[in-house]
């Protein structure tokens, strides 16, 4: 019965045993996350002007190409050493700038499959530890599922995105974007595990 569910539940957390009790809401909140998530960046305008383009990109793109840069992620003005950050010629070239970061990824068409499924793998690894922590709760309240599950999941989704702006220089706006994406997929995972709770 239900109860009897719900026991198997709170005394099933060692090892990876919870994953056979919520095994279900693990994947429904998964593909749940991963619908919405499609819909606001398919079908919704928010964020489409997250990146901004280039002055005189194609001028740019031939420069690059030209000395040959394989994928990866790259720092400019780039020093060899803490101690030559702080020397006159590296100065200047930050003072004269452009200062950035640039990420260079394969060449060739774009494709989203490779993404989508990684993006898959990531909602699925978030509800894993959502599931984890409520595994050890004692109650059968819906509502306090909710809770531990769509914090767990608020985590996992949002704050992520806040080292970005810290240490990467992006727009904080842009960073507020995908902050509240993270509450909505975080509150969406709860709201899957407190409907599908054992017990619940």
């Amino acid at each position: 019965n239900a109860s009897s569910r719900h026991l198997q539940v709170q005394t099933g957390t060692k090892g990876m045993d919870f994953l056979a009790e919520l095994w279900m809401p693990i994947l429904v909140s998964a593909v749940a996350v991963f619908l919405v998530s499609s819909f606001f960046h398919v079908v919704l305008p928010f964020h489409w002007n997250d990146h901004a383009m280039l002055p005189g990109e194609d001028h740019l793109l031939e420069s690059i190409r030209g000395q040959q840069v394989p994928p990866g992620e790259y720092v400019f003005p780039r020093p060899g050493s803490m101690k030559e950050m702080g020397e006159p010629a590296m100065v200047e070239k930050y003072t004269r700038g452009p200062v950035g970061f640039l990420t260079i990824v394969p060449s060739g068409p774009p494709t989203m499959g490779k993404n989508l499924v990684q993006w898959f793998g990531y909602s699925l690894l978030v509800s894993v530890f959502a599931a984890y922590v409520a595994a050890f709760t004692k109650t059968e309240s819906s509502a306090m599922v909710f809770r531990l599950t769509s914090t767990i999941a608020v985590i996992g989704y949002a704050f992520t995105h806040i080292y970005n702006s810290i240490w990467k220089a992006q727009n904080w706006g842009t960073t507020a974007r995908f902050l509240l994406d993270g509450v909505i997929y975080g509150l969406v995972t709860g709201a899957v595990f407190g409907w599908m709770w054992p017990g619940g």
